[in-house]
C-alpha cells in the first residue's frame, strides 16, 4: 500500500559522519610538472572549471585503485584512462561534487562506478533495512541494465551487491533484491520513486549519487521525480552529474543539487559530435528515403564489420521498416516503447551477439544502447531535436573506435539545418550544398540525383571521390539482398560470418 513520501527534516536529524576523500596522488602524479599537465589537458580537449581539481591520472596505476579493480582493468585490456576518466577519477575520489560534460562513448560509466566502489568500501557495512550506499539514476531501462552489468563485473570480487530498478517489468524481483540489501542501486527515476513511496527501501544510507545523462532525463520529463528522490538523500552527499549537453535546465539542476562542484568539459560546451564519427548527410525527399536506405544497406553489407542501427521517427515506422528489411532477406529486429521488456532484451542480446546485424529503433534506444562494435548509424528520419541527432550517432565511434553516420534530411527538417551545419563544420565534415542552402534561407533545394560518396574511395566508407553510391545495382550473393530492387534475393547477413568478431 502506498504512502505519502515526505522529505526528511535533515536540519533536525543527527547524521552519522562519513568519509569521502580517498585520493592520494601517486609519486608520478606528484612529480608531474604543470607544463605536462597543461599539455595533456590541451591535447585531449579537457577544460576544468569552477573549482580546485587534482591533476589528471595518466596511467591506471596512478589511481591507486584496489588490486581487484586493477586486475579487472588489466583483464579487459584497457591501456590508458580515457580523458573523462583521467580527470574525473581524482576529482571524484577526492570527494568533490562533479559535473562532467562529455559525449556518449567517453568512458564515463567507469569514471563514476570505480570511485563509487572505493567510496562504498570505506563505509560501514549495511544492516538489515538499510538502503543503498551508492545510487545511480539513468533515463532508460536499457542504460540502467548496462550500467549494472559493469557494476557487477567490477564489484564481484569486492562482493558489492547491486540491483537494477526500472519500469515495464515486475516489481517483485526488484523488491526482493532491495529487501536483501544492495550497496549499489541503478534506477530510472520513476520506478525508484514508486518503490520509495511504497516503503520498500529508503535512501538514509545513500552518500554517493550519480545522475547519468541528466540532459536526457530532463528531456524525458523526469525532473519532478529526480527532485523528489534527491529530497530523500542527506544534503552532505557526494553527487556526480553527467550530461552530453549543458543547457540552462541542466545548469539549474546542478546549482540546486551540487554544492561547490568542479566541472569538466571534454570538448566544447556547445553541442558537438564525436570526431571519430564520419557524418554524411544527404538532402532528399521523403518518398525517396526507403529506396535510398536499402541501397545503403546493400553497400554496407559488403563490409566485414557492418553492425548497423537504423533510427526511425515513430513506433509504427520502426515496425514497417523492420518488415521491409526482413523482406529483403536480412536478419533484423526492431525495438520501441510498445515492445515488451522481454522482446527488447531479446533483440538487444541478438544484436550484441551478432545474430542480427541491423537494429531498427526509435529514440528509446538512442541513449540506452551500449554496443561497442556498432560501425554504422543511419538516421532514416531526422529527430525532432538536434541534441538527439548527436546522441543517436554516438552509438558508433565508441571507445576510440571509428564509425560512420548517414542521415536523410528533408525539407520538413529545414528549421534544424543551421544547427546541423554547425555540428558538421565543428567536426570538419563535408556539408551537402543543399543542406547549406536550407541552413542559410530554409529555401528549396535542387534535383534528386545526389548519391552517397563512394565507399571505396581511399579505402574508407563515405569517401569523397569516385563512383558514388550505387542505386539498385547488382549485389548478387554475398550482398544484402542482391540487385535490382528492394525485394531482391536474400543477403548474407543470415549466413555464417567466420570473420565476425565477438562482442
Amino acid at each position: 500500500m502506498c504512502r505519502e513520501l515526505r522529505a526528511p527534516k535533515w536540519d533536525e536529524t543527527t547524521m552519522t559522519p562519513f568519509r569521502k576523500d580517498f585520493y592520494e596522488p601517486s609519486k608520478h602524479n606528484k612529480k608531474r610538472s604543470q607544463e605536462k599537465i597543461d599539455a595533456y589537458l590541451k591535447d585531449n580537449d579537457i577544460t576544468v572549471s569552477r573549482g580546485d581539481a587534482p591533476g589528471p591520472i595518466l596511467k591506471f596505476k596512478e589511481a591507486n585503485f584496489p588490486d581487484h579493480i586493477m586486475e579487472r582493468i588489466t583483464k579487459n585490456g584497457f591501456e590508458n584512462p580515457t580523458p573523462i576518466q583521467a580527470q574525473g577519477w581524482p576529482i571524484a575520489m577526492k570527494g568533490h561534487n562533479l559535473v562532467g560534460i562529455a559525449q556518449t562513448g567517453s568512458g564515463k560509466t567507469l569514471a563514476y562506478l570505480l570511485p563509487a566502489a572505493v567510496h562504498i568500501s570505506h563505509q560501514s557495512p549495511l544492516k538489515y533495512g538499510d538502503g543503498p550506499i551508492a545510487l545511480v539514476m539513468a533515463p532508460t531501462r536499457e542504460l540502467a541494465q548496462q550500467i549494472q552489468e559493469v557494476a557487477k563485473e567490477f564489484g564481484h570480487s569486492q562482493r558489492l551487491r547491486s540491483t537494477c530498478l526500472y519500469g515495464g517489468a515486475s516489481k517483485q524481483p526488484q523488491i526482493r533484491a532491495l529487501k536483501q540489501g544492495v550497496e549499489i542501486a541503478i534506477a530510472t527515476p520513476g520506478r525508484l520513486l514508486d518503490l520509495l513511496t511504497m516503503g520498500v527501501t529508503n535512501l538514509k544510507r545513500t552518500t554517493f549519487v550519480v545522475l547519468d545523462e541528466a540532459d536526457r532525463m530532463l528531456d524525458m520529463g523526469f525532473e519532478p521525480q529526480i527532485r523528489k528522490v534527491m529530497e530523500q538523500i542527506r544534503p552532505d552527499r557526494q553527487v556526480l552529474m553527467w550530461s552530453a549537453t549543458w543547457p540552462r535546465e541542466v545548469q539549474r539542476l546542478a546549482e540546486d543539487f551540487l554544492e561547490d562542484y568542479v566541472q569538466i568539459n571534454i570538448g566544447s560546451a556547445d553541442l558537438t559530435a564525436n570526431h571519430n564519427i564520419k557524418q554524411i548527410v544527404e538532402v532528399c525527399d521523403d518518398h525517396e528515403k526507403e529506396d535510398k536506405l536499402m541501397d545503403l544497406l546493400k553497400e554496407i553489407s559488403q563490409e566485414r564489420e557492418r553492425k548497423t542501427i537504423v533510427f526511425a521517427e515513430t513506433k509504427r515506422r520502426v515496425d514497417e521498416i523492420a518488415r521491409t528489411i526482413k523482406f529483403n532477406g536480412f536478419k533484423v529486429s526492431g525495438i520501441h516503447g510498445d515492445k515488451s521488456q522481454n522482446e527488447r532484451e531479446y533483440a538487444l542480446k541478438d544484436f550484441r551477439n551478432g545474430r542480427i546485424d541491423v537494429l531498427v529503433a526509435t529514440d528509446v534506444a538512442a541513449r540506452g544502447l551500449d554496443v561497442d562494435d556498432v560501425k554504422f548509424v543511419i538516421n532514416l528520419d531526422f529527430p525532432g531535436a538536434t541534441e538527439d541527432y548527436v546522441h543517436r550517432i554516438g552509438r558508433t565511434g565508441r571507445s576510440n573506435q571509428t564509425g560512420t553516420a548517414y542521415t536523410f534530411f528533408t525539407r520538413k527538417n529545414a528549421k534544424q539545418a543551421s544547427e546541423l551545419v554547425s555540428i558538421l563544420n565543428e567536426a570538419n565534415q563535408e556539408v551537402d550544398p543543399k543542406l547549406q542552402t536550407l541552413a542559410s534561407r530554409s529555401g528549396s533545394y535542387g534535383g534528386r540525383d545526389r548519391r552517397w560518396g563512394s565507399f571505396k574511395s581511399g579505402g574508407r566508407f563515405g569517401g569523397r571521390g569516385g563512383g558514388g553510391f550505387r542505386s539498385g545495382g547488382g549485389g548478387g550473393r554475398g550482398s544484402w539482398g542482391g540487385g535490382g530492387g528492394r525485394s531482391s534475393g536474400g543477403g548474407s547477413w543470415g549466413g555464417d560470418r567466420p570473420n565476425k568478431r565477438k562482442t
